[in-house]
């Protein structure tokens, strides 16, 4: 099996990750900051089930699984605090 689609997905992701990460870093506004640091997030998620499919293992899926479900909630969490509670 050729992992050629799987080796540009990876690296595809580390770029994004680094652009989120540097927007993170510099962003001028905490909402900014926030959207870059989801993104940095579900990032980091996505090279983890890539690397899940690359080894074979099952075991990384229940890894993508959590680390979605808590991203999602850190996310909703966040932007509750910067919209300080309002709807």
């Amino acid at each position: 099996m050729s992992t050629l689609g799987l080796d540009i997905g990876l690296a595809l992701l580390l770029i994004v990750s680094l652009v989120a990460t540097y927007r993170m870093l510099i962003g001028p506004t905490e909402s900014d900051r926030a959207v870059a640091g989801d993104l940095l997030m579900f990032g980091v998620v996505g090279m983890i089930a890539i690397f899940g499919v690359r080894m074979g293992g099952t075991f990384t899926f229940d890894i993508v699984l959590i680390a979605a479900i808590v991203g999602f909630l850190s996310a909703m969490s966040l932007a509750r605090a910067l919209t300080r509670g309002k709807r």
